[in-house]
């Protein structure tokens, strides 16, 4: 039996689908999963199309946007605006965050 790789990336169709990959892959912390997550969210809305609106080239954005990829700041925040997709903060912990 052969079999294919699973592509999550099939399978994201809209805002609301990108931010609950993105969501879940920030909650986590792991940062070579919160790459890969908006590596499949970007490959679901369009390699060609998200270099075009941010301005990045597609091999930057694929070396950047993969597991053991290291995006900067930058890439995510233009990434995720193409994406329509809104980043956030909330406390973990009440007590540090009234300190």
């Amino acid at each position: 039996m052969k079999t294919k790789p699973f592509d999550a990336a099939k399978y994201l169709e809209s805002a609301e689908d990108f931010a609950d990959l993105v969501n879940d892959a920030l909650a986590t912390g792991h940062p070579g999963y919160i790459a890969a997550a908006l590596g499949t969210v970007a490959r679901a809305y369009g390699m060609t199309k998200l270099a075009e609106e941010t301005g990045l080239n597609r091999a930057t954005l694929y070396a950047a946007l993969k597991e053991g990829g290291n995006p900067t700041l930058e890439t995510i925040v233009k990434v995720t605006d193409a994406f329509g997709v809104t980043l956030g903060a909330s406390a973990r912990n009440k007590e540090l965050a009234a300190a």
